[in-house]
Parts: structure tokens; C-alpha cells; sequence
């Protein structure tokens, strides 16, 4: 085979990748309504399996599973309370969509997981959680009952060394889950506010 045969090759697997990554990524942010509409006709397109059964204790001492949540949409975030940015800046974020949103705030539930159980118990938690809305949910639970909820959401986190200590890289996504606990869409930080307050006016019309 030429060199040149097969930096084509090369090139051409690259492109494919290129293209499946887009794919996915596109995919995972659309609503599972669009995403049904956007199927081949007699043919059905499920959404993204984001989501699954978990059991976790809220920072007011309360069980909070998959299940106690369904009833009305939720938008679920996985941080941890020594975060130096994004964590704070999202819960705070919350709040403003929340006010945002008016009487239909009462509508979403947002919720908080931990990804760091260790340093995260639900005392820590409720000390944390003064600084922000109310309504906002703080889950922690052992490491594996939080590693359950991470792998339900498809979470990435890794602890990372630091001098003192440890940090926790994360996913930085919302997830926002419709009121019978099945995806619906993404939050992202990234994206104009206006279009987040969008998707959870969708959600909450759902």
C-alpha cells in the first residue's frame, strides 16, 4: 500500500469519527419529542438512555429516589460542594431560571447529586446549601449509591490530586428530565439563557 493510499485511509476513518461524534452530540441535546419527529416515518427513534433508578438522601435527612421525583419535571446536575466555580455558579443559575420561569418555577424540581460522598454528607451538604435557593435539592448517599446515579446519567468524574487535598472533575451538564422521569433535554452552560428557560418552559408544558 502507497503512503499516500493510506494517509487517505487515515483521513477518511477521521471524517467518520468526526461525523459520529457530531451525531451523538446533536442527538443527546434534542428533546425526546423532536427526536420522535425527527424518525423515518413507520419508524420510531428512542431518546438517549440518560436516567435510571437511584436511591440517595437529600440534605434535609429525606430519601430521594427516580421514582419520589416523578410527577413534575426535574433538572439534575452532578457537582460537589468544593467546586472553586462551576458548581456554585450553576446552582446560582438555577436560581435565576427559577425566578425567570415565575409561578411555573414551583413546577421544576432542581437537584444537585454529589459526586464527592466522601467529603459531601448530607450535614455538609445543608450547611452548603444555605447560599441557594430553596428549592433546590442536595443529594448525597454512599459511594455507591451516588456512583449508581452517576453511571444512570452517564456522568463522567475522576478525583484529581491537589496540593492540600483533591478536586473533582465532572460533567458540567443539566440534565432536564420531563415529569415522567424520561429525558428530555440538556442545560447547557454554554448556551444563551434564553433558550435554557426555553427547553424548561417545554418541559414544564409536556
Amino acid at each position: 500500500m502507497t503512503r499516500s493510499r493510506l494517509a487517505l485511509i487515515v483521513l477518511g476513518g477521521l471524517a467518520l469519527v468526526g461525523v459520529s461524534l457530531f451525531a451523538h452530540t446533536v442527538l443527546l441535546r434534542l428533546p425526546h419529542d423532536r427526536l420522535a419527529a425527527a424518525a423515518p416515518k413507520g419508524r420510531t427513534f428512542a431518546p438517549p438512555a440518560i436516567g435510571g433508578p437511584f436511591r440517595l438522601t437529600s440534605h434535609k435527612g429525606e430519601t430521594v429516589t427516580n421514582e419520589s421525583l416523578r410527577g413534575k419535571p426535574y433538572a439534575i446536575f452532578f457537582g460537589y460542594t468544593h467546586c472553586p466555580d462551576v458548581c456554585p455558579t450553576t446552582l446560582f443559575d438555577f436560581a435565576t431560571l427559577l425566578e425567570e420561569l415565575g409561578p411555573d418555577g414551583d413546577k421544576v424540581t432542581p437537584v444537585l447529586v454529589t459526586v464527592d460522598p466522601a467529603r459531601d454528607s448530607r450535614e455538609v451538604l445543608a450547611e452548603y446549601m444555605q447560599a441557594f435557593d430553596p428549592r433546590i435539592l442536595a443529594l448525597t448517599g454512599s459511594e455507591e449509591e451516588v456512583e449508581t446515579a452517576v453511571k444512570a446519567f452517564k456522568v463522567f468524574r475522576r478525583k484529581v490530586p491537589s496540593e492540600g487535598g483533591y478536586n473533582m472533575d465532572h460533567s458540567a451538564l443539566v440534565y432536564l428530565m420531563d415529569r415522567e422521569g424520561r429525558f428530555f433535554s440538556t442545560l447547557d452552560p454554554h448556551e444563551d439563557r434564553g433558550a435554557r428557560l426555553a427547553k424548561l418552559r417545554r418541559a414544564v408544558a409536556w
